[in-house]
């Protein structure tokens, strides 16, 4: 017996009149809209809102009452920002599982829902919070050493430019000036870091050392001046007054030479 096939009819109970930012929910996975509040789960079923209790706030969230616990997980997400699995749902007194679903639990429109942090998870994240404020603090740290080491590479900077010229530099000049050095390298050390903030704090000992060493290169040339130079000139510093808990370090105010001689001055900055 020949069957007549008949045109394929829309089937006009899945029509349905939807609001602005509402959805029609078919598909058999998860679908988490950009407000972050509906989800869509299969098979097609009437929508809930549920109220889901975390600590002091209260959630609101619309699903398909055939969502799973996993999907109201999911949902949460972006509302507190806790993974899937650091959370705890509870209806009705009982922990349910993932697979378990709404309708199935009794769960109805309007129904409560309790949320609770899982402790390792909840142990993680507070970690997580407290290393970010560590490596925060010594960042902070680590940019002021930086910020003193930059006024003494100006310094540094003004003894290689009078060595390099020939000129006498006092001996005091060099003391002190790799004093106030190995003073950033021992902040540098006090400094417990992780992260990017070791990365930093690594980079300005190195640079501190590399200033150390150029001072030792520019002590060695200076204490052999280049032969022939009749006028050698003598560099002297009027310097700050440092901290007593830190030690004083005092330079003499000027440096006697021949007559022919010529006297240059500098008035450095004062350092914290």
């Amino acid at each position: 017996m020949n069957q007549t096939s008949l045109p394929a009819q829309k089937d006009e109970s899945l029509r349905c009149d939807m609001r602005p930012g509402e959805a029609f929910f078919q598909g058999p996975k998860v679908v988490v809209e950009d407000d972050g509040n509906i989800a869509s789960s299969s098979p097609v079923g009437p929508m809930i809102k549920i109220s889901v209790s975390h600590g002091s706030s209260l959630h609101e969230l619309q699903l398909p009452a055939q969502s799973t616990f996993r999907d109201v997980k999911k949902l949460l997400v972006q509302r507190i920002g806790l993974d899937p699995q650091g959370q705890r749902l509870f209806f009705r007194g009982k922990e349910k599982d993932d697979e378990e679903q709404l309708h199935t639990e009794g769960v109805k429109d309007k129904s409560k829902i309790l949320l609770l942090d899982d402790a390792n998870s909840r142990e993680k994240k507070h970690e997580e919070i407290r290393n970010d404020k560590e490596i925060s603090k010594a960042s902070e740290a680590v940019a002021g050493v930086r910020a003193e080491v930059d006024k003494l590479s100006e310094r540094v900077g003004a003894i290689k430019m009078a060595v390099d010229g020939g000129h006498q530099v006092s001996e005091q000049e060099f003391l002190v000036s790799t004093e106030l050095l190995m003073r950033q390298l021992l902040k540098l050390d006090g400094i417990e870091a992780e992260g990017e903030a070791k990365s930093q704090r690594k980079a300005e000992v190195s640079r501190v050392q590399n200033y150390v060493d150029t001072l030792d290169s520019l002590k060695a040339r200076n204490a052999n001046p280049f032969h022939g130079f009749s006028n050698a000139v003598a560099v002297t510093t009027k310097w700050e007054t440092f901290d007593p808990e830190e030690g004083n370090v005092n330079a003499p105010t000027s440096t006697s030479s021949s007559s022919t001689s010529t006297k240059v001055t500098q008035d450095w900055e004062q350092f914290d």
